[in-house]
């Protein structure tokens, strides 16, 4: 505001007076006119209400207003994004603003109308004083006319005859003026009086209560001009005045306004007729309202400030007007109805604004709801009766009337008349929002039941939800005359709203929406279409797809899902037995083979289709919840839809004409043709994008084909930083881990561009800084190892390669770049490399883009040309070039010293082969100057990247490959020796500092093996004293660390024990016998319980022999397998550098514990040898993007057993190959199913482990319902636990457990089952609760996890838990182990009732019982183990199928005989014999 209008000038001409009537007393005892200008300058120096004068006041308001924004905007610029300003940028932004143009008009301005203001001060005080000799005579003392004098000392003065002092005397005179038998002129006069005086002096005289009195009666004037001039009192006087007085102008205008309706009696009109606002009486009402809802809005900004007796009053008082219910007499019932307060203020706040500012605090809300419940109850049972009523007019409306008058119209020609249905409509509206607020909370849930008129019983929480729920099913088709208006206020969507603000509180929902009825209700519509039968829907497309919203958000809760997964007992009419679930994901598959005779084509849209799927993906998202649902194999109709889809699109996209610059025409033409279509595209890949949350689903989400596409759409919304859905709270971080733990899924991430810019943003924050903005400070020296800027990315790149199977498919076979040079403006990763070859297309793309963009959009982009430090322009196009149809442009400005930015189009660019060993060479590879000179922060940058590869060194398996590959070690021993002083005539010392402190401990930790009490690793931090780091160096590879870092631990004894296992071993009791095994368990249990010293290295290894012979003999899972190989085979092995490196560790290990008294390297490659033929002639058929043969890492099973037998390989072979026919092979045995032949082609040639898609889903799934805690840290933390279970078993807990718990684990799972790998793992995890919480908290959990060992965990301690995690979950995680020859991509079975549809595909089909799971003739022998889980537990091996009975996946297809197969159906294959 730079310009001063007329009514500013007359206000600061009123404010100069009242400073001067203020400072009256210092000016006039001034000795002169200098003392008394210097007075006026010092005055906020020497006046303590310097800043409460109303003039100072309106100052600061004006100077606030002409340079807020400039300030702000400078202080933004100033602080350059720091917490803090110093006195310095203080200064600066000051002393910028005083010379901004902006300051020096506001100055000029105000200059120039303080002189006017004052110019007119002094003539009017020349006028006044002549006036005032010429009717002083005739003025007596006390009169009462247009100037009040009370004969004080400065009587004469000018400044007190427009806003003077006012006596009580002269109020009460006004207030028998403004009697209501006076005449017009007389009150006017008053009135015109009374606005003059000060607020402050009218309200606390003694006559207010009379003044106030008269006031109520002059505002119920017919005059509008008087009833409009108590108004602006009011306005004014509230505005202007402390709460304690604005409370007392609020409570006589409600009281007014509650009298008028008492007395005047309003009715609601009858028919068409309506009310119109323009009419005097409602015109006056609605000001009156108006003002009313304007002090509610405002006054909750401030209350609490004062007492609560005040607050109460007015909160009362408001209760009191809303609670209004005139008697229209005589009037018959239903004719008319009378016009109550509440219908005008839902007329003027219809979405209740004021109420919800009221219940924000816990101050007014305990009031609130105190007087709700104690006198003004009828409010909540009038919003309720509102809202039957609505229900009930919506229920006896005809189809063809209820679009045109169930909701407020907008005519032009009659926007002033209001019908009685439109403002029952509001009072709903205004009822429904209030309702909504009040449920949320626990006392406004007290307040039910109510009575209501007409119901016999009392109204409770959930009849009225149902009320709600129908009152959506009974919104009618919304006109289209006007869009913005109907969705905002129609009822389904107001209804939907409130749900989903239910569901947000957990006590809410338990009360309103987690109960039977609701569920019921809101289910009954799917289940009428499901049977074939028309469901009560005025609007059906449309109310399904907020039913489904409700749903989902239902779903998206811990306790919503359980209850529709697990509640049976609801009434869902001729589906009894049936969960909610079921009926939910049985609908969305009718729903997408559009199979609802019901219902017509277009209301089985994409839209609705899309908001199920939505619903369906909350629960499958979970692992419990695809439990339930994976039988259905909805992930294959989703791939099948999406197919479909791809197919109808790509015609139109092929036969789109390329767009013409300039012509606008083109464009929307390509939009329309495309629009549709993507969306249901991005819809259907978010659905398939659900199933990758968990590891199981993971796997569906492969076997469909479609997982590059989902990563891809994935990415696209990273970039874009977009909220994965309106129910999920923390990102994509979860479900990218979980995709990065598999081979497949991490190079979807890499071809999709994900490793791309997760490497390009570490760069930018390591190497460049924040910004390319001026430096003013200079950046501190980084204190912590990995400094806060770049914790992030390092923790991103910790969850990409934290599985040893993302860094052998990423860096296996990629050698390091070998360069002479490295320029400072390079980004080492894939981006780097792929400028140098894409920058000619890159160009010819942004200038392209540019013509199209400007030409049709007639946007204007400004292409930023090189600049100081090399930006480059870059067009992110998201189809090809021929149709030319770019979705956005952005421009990116990367780095302080340069950073090219890439184009990051839809198709790949050829430079997968070249990626993380560019980021390894020039952060953890070190090894020469032109290295270090190429890094800004050399200390900083290779500390991050010996920090990360220490974290990838604990993955035993990465370790071997990047050793093997890079020689890491010899790199790091090379620069640990040349970090030396060379002084001269004496022998370098070397140096500590933080990198060789850092190199020392990542090799001791790669090189000594061994659980927490068998090593010692050096800390990372120097020590205060004389001192700093007593810790040697490790300065020789491959000999073992020093003596010092490898503890006498206490070692599992070989020898035999007398204990009571030995001597059941040892007892002729055939091994045949029925009760053998439960007495061996039982033994086993025994011993661990209580003697677990017993249970020595040959006992476990007897044991072991005896249970697998045993069990390979009498319940033989796999087909025997008959191994004989030659020694002429054997020698013909060649192990690889990985299988020598891990060769070397394991020996080593060995003789530290005292369990290998010869060398045993050549008796361990002899059984890897044997190892090697025995699986590859188990081997399937090689698929050209399957998995290499090998499996990637050491077989660390066959390494434990051979340390457990001392050594004796051929013991360990023997054993091996009978271990290899039973269950328990396929998880605790990882190469044994790597590229089985057991397994499906598909899931073979996926090369993802079963101990993946099985052990580690069930191990997430148990651990959300057994150890919540900690399920919410990992996923707050980005992290899975399946990605630590799965590195814990693949390396059978080596370098995390002590040797005796690692003999312990293969023990108990051989023993016990293989579901106790589950168990373990759960335990674990349960264990280490305390550490995962605290390192949650300091947000290094997946650091922790991988480099700290397993502190104090025994297997007796923990054994008890894993025997009650049996009792609960033995028979559903062993069902689905068993299942292992056949997992659930398609599920068999998935439909069996629904077969018979073939012979009339067009039938209805009824809601069926869920498909069975429970393999057949596999576990009902199993299930009674539940009764006694020491009961044997008989591995069936899977009955042998053939090609017929083998294309169960097939099946589906009978739902829909014409529906296209699924993406890459897996090809028929009958297990080999």
């Amino acid at each position: 505001m730079s310009q001063f209008s007329s009514e500013d000038e007359a206000e600061l001409q009123y404010l100069l007076r009242q400073l001067l009537k203020s400072t009256k007393d210092r000016i006039s005892g001034a000795p002169s006119i200098e003392c008394a200008e210097e007075i006026l300058l010092h005055l906020e120096e020497t006046d303590k209400k310097f800043h409460n004068y109303e003039l100072v006041r309106y100052l600061r308001q004006h100077v606030d207003r002409s340079l807020g924004a400039l300030v702000e905007a400078e202080t933004e610029l100033g602080a350059g994004g720091d917490a803090g300003a110093s006195a310095h940028d203080i200064h600066a932004v000051t002393r910028r603003t005083r010379d901004s143009t902006e300051y020096k008009q506001m100055m000029q301005t105000l200059k120039n109308t303080m002189s006017l203001v004052v110019e007119s001060l002094i003539n009017k005080f020349e006028e006044d004083q002549l006036r005032k000799e010429e009717t002083y005579r005739d003025n007596l003392p006390g009169a009462s006319e247009g100037r009040f004098n009370d004969n004080c000392s400065d009587s004469d003065s000018s400044f007190n005859h427009s806003y003077a002092f006012i006596k009580q005397e002269q109020l009460q005179a006004l207030a028998e003026q403004l009697d209501s038998s006076q005449p017009k002129e007389v009150r006017w006069e008053a009135l015109q009086k009374l606005c003059c005086a000060p607020p402050s002096d009218v309200l606390s005289c003694e006559t207010w209560n009379s003044l106030r009195t008269s006031l109520s009666a002059v505002l119920d004037d017919r005059d509008p001009d008087l009833s409009d001039k108590v108004l602006k009192f009011f306005a004014k006087t509230s505005s202007s005045s402390p709460f304690n007085l604005t409370r007392e102008i609020y409570s006589s205008l409600a009281k007014s306004l509650e009298g008028y309706f008492l007395s005047h009696k309003l009715s609601l009109p009858i028919g068409s007729d309506g009310i119109d606002v323009t009419r005097p009486d409602i015109s006056r009402l609605l000001k009156q309202m108006r003002l009313i809802n304007d002090f509610q809005k405002e006054m909750p900004s401030f209350w609490i400030r004062h007492p609560e007796k005040y607050m109460e009053e007015v909160i009362e008082s408001t209760f009191s007007l809303l609670s209004v219910h005139p008697d229209l007499g005589l009037a018959s019932p239903g004719t008319e109805k009378a016009l109550e307060p509440v219908y005008l203020l839902a007329l003027l706040d219809i979405k209740a604004t004021w109420f919800n500012k009221w219940m924000h605090s816990y101050y007014s809300r305990a009031v609130i709801f105190r007087l709700l419940e104690r006198k003004y109850k009828s409010l909540i049972v009038a919003a309720v009766q509102q809202c039957l009523q609505h229900l009930s007019d919506c229920e006896h409306r005809s189809p063809q009337t209820s679009g045109s008058s169930a909701e407020p119209q907008t005519s032009s020609s009659q926007w002033s008349i209001y019908t009685r249905s439109e403002l029952e409509y509001a009072f709903f509206v205004h009822s429904l929002c209030v309702l909504g607020k009040v449920l949320i909370y626990t006392n406004g849930r007290k307040l039910f039941p109510i009575k209501i008129r007409k119901h016999k019983d009392l109204y409770s929480l959930t009849d009225l939800v149902v009320t709600l729920i129908n009152i959506m099913y009974q919104h009618p088709q919304p006109p289209h005359t006007d869009p913005s208006h109907t969705v905002s206020l129609a009822p389904r969507s107001l209804v939907t709203e409130l749900l989903w603000m239910l569901c947000e509180q957990t006590e809410s929902a338990a009360e309103c929406i987690y109960q039977s009825p609701v569920i019921e209700t809101l289910l009954a519509p799917l289940i009428r279409l499901l049977n074939g039968e028309q469901a009560k829907l005025k609007s059906p497309a449309g109310t399904l797809t907020h039913i489904a919203d409700v749903l989902a958000r239902i779903a998206s809760t811990d306790r919503g899902l359980a209850l529709f997964l697990n509640d049976k007992s609801l009434d869902l009419s001729s589906s009894k037995g049936l969960s909610a679930s079921h009926v939910i994901v049985q609908f969305t598959q009718r729903l997408l083979d559009k199979d609802l005779p019901s219902l017509g084509r277009w209301e089985m849209s994409p839209a609705v289709c899309g908001a199920f799927l939505f619903a369906c993906g909350q629960m499958y998202n979970t692992c419990e919840g695809l439990q339930v649902l994976r039988p259905y194999g909805l992930h294959s109709c989703i791939a099948a839809a999406l197919k479909e889809a791809n197919a109808v699109s790509t015609p139109a996209s092929t036969q789109a004409s390329t767009p013409i610059p300039g012509h606008s025409s083109s464009t929307c033409s390509l939009e329309t043709i495309a629009g549709p279509s993507l969306i249901w595209e991005e819809t259907l890949q978010d659905s398939l994008l659900h199933f990758a949350a968990t590891p199981k689903g993971l796997l569906l989400l492969h076997s469909t084909g479609a997982l590059d596409h989902c990563v891809a759409y994935m990415y696209s919304r990273f970039i874009k930083k977009l909220q994965v859905s309106r129910c999920e709270k923390f990102g994509y971080g979860v479900m990218v881990t979980q995709v990065a733990a598999t081979a497949p899924g991490v190079m979807a991430l890499l071809n999709s561009g994900y490793v791309q810019e997760l490497v390009v943003k570490l760069w930018s924050v390591l190497e460049c800084g924040r910004e390319d903005l001026r430096v003013v400070h200079p950046k501190s020296t980084p204190m912590d190892p990995i400094d806060r800027s770049c914790l992030k990315s390092f923790l991103a790149l910790v969850n990409l390669l934290s599985s040893g199977a993302s860094v052998w498919a990423l860096l296996r076979g990629q050698p390091l770049p070998q360069r002479e040079a490295y320029p400072l403006r390079e980004v080492p990763s894939t981006i780097a490399c792929a400028c140098t070859r894409v920058f000619v297309f890159v160009c010819v793309v942004c200038v392209w883009a540019y013509v199209c963009v400007c030409a049709a959009e007639q946007m204007i982009l400004e292409l930023p040309l090189g600049g100081s430090r090399g930006l480059v322009s870059v067009c992110r196009s998201g189809t090809s070039l021929n149709n030319c149809m770019v979705y956005y442009l952005e421009l990116l400005l990367v780095g302080s010293r340069g950073l090219v930015s890439v184009c990051r189009s839809g198709t790949a660019l050829n430079n997968n082969t070249v990626l993380n060993q560019d980021l390894m060479d020039r952060l953890i590879a070190v090894d020469s100057d032109a290295k270090i000179n190429s890094l800004f922060n050399y200390e900083q940058s290779h500390t991050f990247g010996l920090r990360l590869l220490c974290v990838l060194c604990c993955d035993l398996d990465s370790f071997l490959l990047l050793e093997s590959q890079y020689a890491l070690c010899s790199m790091l021993l090379l620069r640990q020796k040349e970090n030396v002083t060379e002084p001269a005539g004496a022998q370098g010392q070397l140096i500590l500092d933080r990198l060789s402190v850092e190199r020392n401990h990542l090799l001791v930790r790669v090189c000594a093996v061994g659980g927490p009490s068998e090593r010692r690793l050096p800390p990372r931090a120097l020590q205060e004293g004389p001192d700093p780091y007593p810790w040697p160096m490790f300065l020789s590879y491959p000999s073992a660390p020093p003596q010092c870092y490898t503890l006498d631990s206490a070692m599992l004894p070989q020898s035999k024990q007398d204990s009571e296992i030995s001597a059941f071993l040892a007892s002729g009791i055939p091994a045949k016998d029925e009760g053998w095994m439960a007495t061996c368990r039982k033994q086993y249990c025994k011993a661990m319980s209580t003697t677990p010293s017993s249970l020595t290295g040959s006992v476990l290894s007897q044991l072991l022999e005896k249970v697998v012979s045993v069990n390979a003999a009498t319940q033989p899972f796999f087909p025997p397998a008959h191994y004989k190989a030659k020694d002429s085979s054997v020698k013909r092995v060649e192990l690889s550098a990985v299988q020598l490196l891990g060769i070397n560790i394991c020996v080593r290990y060995g003789r530290s514990l005292g369990l290998l008294k010869d060398e045993g390297t050549e008796e361990l490659a002899l059984l890897l040898k044997h190892s090697h033929l025995f699986l590859a002639a188990q081997r399937a058929t090689t698929h050209p993007t399957a998995v290499p043969d090998l499996h990637p890492g050491q077989d660390w099973l066959a390494a434990t057993l051979f340390l457990m037998m001392a050594g004796d390989g051929e013991r360990v072979r023997r054993w091996l190959v009978d271990f290899s026919t039973l269950l328990c092979s396929a998880f605790l045995w990882p190469a044994r199913m790597h590229s089985s032949v057991h397994l499906p082609a598909p899931v073979a040639a996926s090369g993802i482990p079963p101990v993946y898609w099985c052990t580690a889903h069930y191990v997430e799934m148990l651990l959300k319902a057994e150890v919540p805690l900690v399920h919410s840290a990992f996923r707050m933390s980005g992290f899975t636990p399946s990605q630590m279970c799965l590195q814990w078993l693949n390396q059978c807990f080596w370098n995390y457990l002590d040797w005796p718990e690692v003999c312990h684990y293969v023990s108990t799972c051989v023993l016990m089952g293989p579901d106790y790998q589950v168990y373990v793992c759960v335990a674990v995890l349960k264990h280490m609760q305390p550490d995962i919480l605290l390192h949650t908290q300091a947000q290094d959990l997946q650091v922790y996890l991988k480099e700290e060992p397993i502190l104090g965990f025994r297997f007796q301690d923990h054994l008890e838990f894993m025997e009650q995690l049996e009792g609960k979950y033995g028979t559903t995680v062993l069902t689905d182990m068993q299942r292992i020859t056949t997992p659930a991509t398609t599920p068999a079975a998935s439909t069996p009732t629904d077969h018979a549809r073939c012979i009339n595909p067009h039938r209805p089909r009824p809601l069926h019982q869920p498909p069975q799971t429970t393999p057949a003739a596999s576990t009902p022998t199993d299930h009674a183990r539940c009764i006694n889980p020491h009961r044997t537990r008989p591995l069936h091996r899977p009955p042998q199928t053939t090609p017929a009975a083998s294309t169960p996946t097939d099946h589906a297809r009978c739902i829909d005989p014409h529906r296209p197969r699924p993406l890459h159906q897996p090809p028929q294959t009958t297990p080999a014999a």
